[in-house]
């Protein structure tokens, strides 16, 4: 099904029209102008009500000072006529076939945000997301992620928080670099200072070795010298004493020897040790204490460092299902679950820009809606509103819209209830052939 658009509009007596009627540019914009108070916008009202139904009828729909009641034909592009008349606005539509149908008709294909766009723009922003994740199909994964990154986003703070607090301590705990990285235990040194004295007891058992063995020579010589003095009888007993006097000597010279070797090992430094061990360990407590602190506080630094890739993760996963989507426009998309456009968030977008994403969405929230009704287009500049009226064009998409002006950009002009421009064929807007960019509104 083609989408259906608005061919002509006939309306008497609602609000403040008195007798208009007016066909609409099949694409692109047409332009109501006029001055503040002639029926501009009562034109769009006639319209919001002849295809939204009761709900949008006016409070008083009557204009002041007939005594005739409203009365509306809308014809569409689909072949469809409808019509309201009679004080209770009673609703008649008829199909190209002529049978009489009825609002859930309308209701078809009319789009709702399409009869009421400052609906859609009041909307919240991540309202406005979640319309455009719907019509694309990916609001259940997008919001999936959304959770996902969120979750791990709130995870990350706290280990955050706790990995600031953890590095705060362990850079306020002293340190002592000249301390050993184990407790000195006191029986180690003990039992090192009992060793060194059994070696230098050793020591001292080989020293007094030597001087008794240097008295005994000493002995045997004197001996010697009274058995050289009792004659040749004791000459057997000279030769034993005297190979024994040279066994002596030998042993003398090799006790001799070791001796010299000898060095005896101070035990000062394991006294001072011993006499310090209390403040040693003290300072080795505080360094175990400060390494363990700093390995905790990076433990919690890597975690926040793994929580981090993570949501880009996420987020990349997002980028992806966004890029590769059907968007019905380029340059949306969604972030931290808000809408933006060419990544700007809404309230940092111009308002023609508000205007272009919001038609384009609406668009694609029911594809058989041809149409869009602006109010109050005033305050776009010429430039910027031919810019957007060609944009209109090149989607297809009929737009019709007021603005305070009598200039020429209006295609009608409302003056006192009555549309001067009667013409089956409305001025157009100037065509101007140029690439969109955004202007101000």
């Amino acid at each position: 099904m083609e989408a259906v658009k608005i061919t002509q509009l006939e309306a008497e007596n609602i609000k403040r029209i008195k007798a208009v009627r007016i066909t609409p540019t099949e694409n692109g914009l047409t332009v109501i102008g006029g001055r503040n108070n002639q029926g501009k916008t009562s034109v769009l009202d006639a319209i919001i009500w002849e295809l939204g139904g009761d709900r949008y009828r006016p409070s008083n729909a009557q204009r002041d000072g007939s005594v005739l009641p409203p009365k509306i034909r809308l014809t569409l592009s689909n072949g469809i006529v409808v019509e309201r008349s009679g004080k209770n606005g009673d609703l008649k539509v008829t199909d190209s076939t002529g049978r009489k149908a009825g609002q859930q008709l309308l209701n078809s294909f009319v789009e709702q945000f399409a009869l009421d766009m400052p609906k859609f723009i009041r909307a919240g922003s991540r309202e406005k997301a979640a319309t455009l994740l719907r019509i694309i199909g990916l609001e259940d994964q997008v919001n999936q992620l959304e959770r996902r990154e969120s979750d791990l986003y709130n995870q990350r703070r706290a280990v955050g928080q706790i990995a600031d607090q953890k590095k705060k301590y362990a850079d306020e705990l002293p340190g002592y670099p000249d301390a050993p990285s184990e407790p000195v235990s006191a029986y180690d040194l003990i039992q090192e200072q009992q060793a060194i004295l059994a070696r230098n007891g050793e020591n001292q058992r080989k020293r007094e070795r030597l001087n008794e063995i240097t008295f005994e020579k000493h002995r045997i010589y004197d001996e010697i010298q009274r058995l050289e003095e009792q004659a040749a009888d004791l000459a057997k007993r000279i030769q034993e004493r005297k190979n024994a006097y040279e066994q002596t000597a030998r042993d003398e010279a090799t006790a001799q020897k070791d001796a010299l070797d000898l060095m005896d090992e101070s035990t000062e430094e394991l006294e001072t040790n011993l006499r310090n061990i209390e403040a040693v360990n003290a300072k080795v407590r505080v360094n175990q204490a400060k390494a363990a602190a700093e390995a905790d506080a990076k433990e919690y630094s890597d975690q926040y460092e793994g929580l981090t890739a993570q949501i880009e993760d996420v987020r990349k996963q997002k980028r992806e299902l966004l890029d590769n989507a059907n968007l019905p426009l380029p340059g949306l998309s969604v972030e931290n679950g808000e809408l933006t456009y060419m990544g700007k968030a809404w309230d940092c977008m111009s308002g023609s820009d508000q205007l272009r994403v919001s038609a384009a969405i609406v668009r694609a929230l029911n594809p058989k809606c041809g149409f869009i009704l602006i109010d109050k287009l005033e305050q776009m500049d010429l430039e910027t509103l031919r810019e957007f009226g060609d944009w209109i064009a090149s989607q297809g998409l009929q737009g019709i819209a007021t603005r305070v002006s009598t200039g020429d950009e209006c295609s009608i002009i409302i003056e006192d209830g009555y549309a001067k421009n009667t013409d089956e064929t409305p001025v157009p807007t100037a065509p101007v052939k140029r690439t969109w960019n955004a202007g101000t509104f």
